[in-house]
């Protein structure tokens, strides 16, 4: 079946983890993606950006585990764009490409000429999306642990007594990756019914503060400031807390209902624990919550892992294991969504999600740097050797 999206050309002017990860969704869906990449930085910043555990083995290389996580299926190449010569072989790219995908501070992208205004002169129908940290009314740049700590979610996350903690995944390029993609499939759609190109921007801290969900209505509706509280839901109880079973395992339960409380109950041989006044309802429950927890730590502990997990899913009381990320690959879920790069000797694998139609993508693997500079200039524009010669030795590309 043909990609749904294998007429489009993309060309991605970002870096490190929001921009480039919507590259690639665009490279599943079928998209040539090119990447154009800073011959001054070398590449991508995340090139460099190694693991701890097995980084000797990554030193032969210039694609990093993290970099791997968002640039397989791209081309890259590599543009000066301080140049005047690198902004022409840019200008030629934008003439054809369908979208633009940018990270660049405010005010930034028009010293180099691959701003929207710039491009969109030059290809009226092109889309050009726009990663910024705070709108592209505020030069200030945006990092994804600076908008964790000033969008709330590190005052939120950790443990009641401890200090705010920063999540392990950098959350914030993530929301504003998706929303990114939402906005450009709009722009698109919008395009092939007759609209015009457009430019779509999103910042991190919009993102981040949209990802508040229900902790911000629970201020803005309720009045009530969102404090740490470990594992905790500030609404449901039982939910979220991590329990220990008598093999040394943590599960987590999410009940949601009274229905599923009352199951639960009846699974731990406590069914006086769902009768109990003050822990008959959810708002019982909830604020009750610190005895709730210390009777279901003392009831949770008696039962095997796989036995009460069993019967839970069995009861359909929602509750899972907690695992590392080793394990999580254990999952048969989790081994389908693996991606095993294409005729890729070095066998750099990437977790991705399913294509729309059930099939998993087909990527070839993320690029070294400036690998395809002078393949997209022959067989993209059409220029000569001589040409590509004439503009690496201005030092305008690096091939």
């Amino acid at each position: 079946m043909r990609p749904p999206l294998a007429d489009l050309l993309v060309l991605e002017l970002a870096s490190v983890l929001a921009g480039p990860s919507v590259g690639q969704f665009f490279a599943e869906l079928g998209a040539t993606v090119i990447k154009v990449e800073n011959p001054r930085t070398k590449g991508d910043v995340t090139r460099r950006w190694r693991a701890p555990h097995g980084a000797d083995a990554e030193e032969s290389d210039d694609r990093s585990a993290y970099f791997c996580c968002c640039n397989s299926g791209k081309h890259s190449i590599a543009l000066d764009l301080s140049t005047e010569a690198g902004q022409d072989v840019l200008h030629a790219l934008a003439a054809e490409a369908d979208v633009v995908l940018a990270s660049y501070r405010p005010g930034s992208a028009e010293a180099l000429g691959a701003d929207y205004e710039t491009l969109s002169a030059v290809n009226p129908g092109l889309i050009y999306g726009h990663v910024t940290g705070y709108g592209p009314d505020r030069a200030r740049a945006g990092y994804d642990a600076v908008i964790q700590a000033e969008s709330g979610f590190m005052h939120m996350n950790g443990a009641a007594d401890g200090p705010p903690t920063k999540l392990p995944v950098a959350l914030m390029d993530v929301l504003a990756a998706h929303q990114l993609k939402e906005g450009l499939l709009v722009a698109l759609l919008n395009r092939e019914r007759g609209g015009d190109g457009s430019y779509v921007p999103v910042s991190l801290f919009q993102a981040a503060v949209s990802g508040l969900v229900n902790q911000a209505t629970n201020w803005l509706v309720a009045g009530h400031s969102p404090q740490r509280m470990g594992s905790a839901h500030p609404n449901i109880a039982p939910y979220g807390t991590p329990y220990t079973t008598a093999d040394d395992e943590s599960i987590v339960l999410a009940v949601g209902t009274d229905r599923q409380y009352a199951a639960l109950c009846e699974i731990l041989e406590r069914p006086d624990l769902a009768e109990a006044p003050r822990f008959a309802t959810n708002a019982d429950r909830v604020a009750h919550r610190d005895a709730l927890t210390r009777a279901l730590e003392a009831c949770v502990g008696q039962f095997q892992s796989d036995a009460l997990l069993t019967a839970l899913h069995e009861a359909n009381v929602p509750a899972g294991l907690v695992r590392d990320v080793p394990a999580v690959f254990d999952q048969p879920a989790a081994q389908a969504m693996v991606l095993d790069a294409e005729n890729d000797p070095s066998s750099l694998r990437q977790a991705a999600f399913p294509h729309p139609n059930g099939a998993s993508p087909s990527l070839a693997p993320p690029p070294h740097y400036a690998e395809h500079t002078t393949t997209v200039l022959r067989e993209r524009l059409g220029w000569s050797p001589e040409r590509i010669a004439a503009l690496a030795k201005e030092n305008a590309i690096v091939r």
